[in-house]
């Protein structure tokens, strides 16, 4: 058993972020092998914070029908549940990685705004 969708955004994450560890890399590919389609590749070979939600959401609806086509006695069944918490959890992390970056670019644009108040430039 394997978390298809977090290796993926792993995957996804390095893109975005730039990350050259190419052992990491290769073993999410790893575990990854065969399943790059549909939302888990596109999460994989993400390139953009608002790409990486998308596709992560689209990961989640495909994860929460499995569950929902998953009988309860089923012994996968509570793996599944479990995986779904773990990738909501997740989601929430990229959500908040989304609006710290936010936060940076506002203050990047204030800190240009008091510059210029404190300088005026010569017209």
């Amino acid at each position: 058993m394997t978390c298809h969708e977090l290796e993926a955004l792993r995957l996804g994450l390095m893109n975005v972020l730039g990350t050259d560890d190419q052992s990491a890399r290769e073993h999410a590919q790893q575990e990854l092998e065969g399943e790059l389609t549909g939302p888990i590749g596109a999460l994989a070979e993400a390139e953009t914070l608002s790409a990486v939600q998308r596709h992560l959401d689209a990961a989640l609806v495909d994860l929460e029908e499995e569950i929902a086509a998953t009988d309860d006695s089923d012994p996968e069944y509570d793996y599944l549940r479990g995986r779904l918490v773990a990738v909501r959890d997740a989601e929430q992390a990229v959500r908040r990685l989304t609006s710290q970056g936010e936060s940076v670019l506002d203050g990047l644009a204030e800190s240009h705004d008091v510059l210029h108040e404190t300088f005026p430039a010569d017209e």
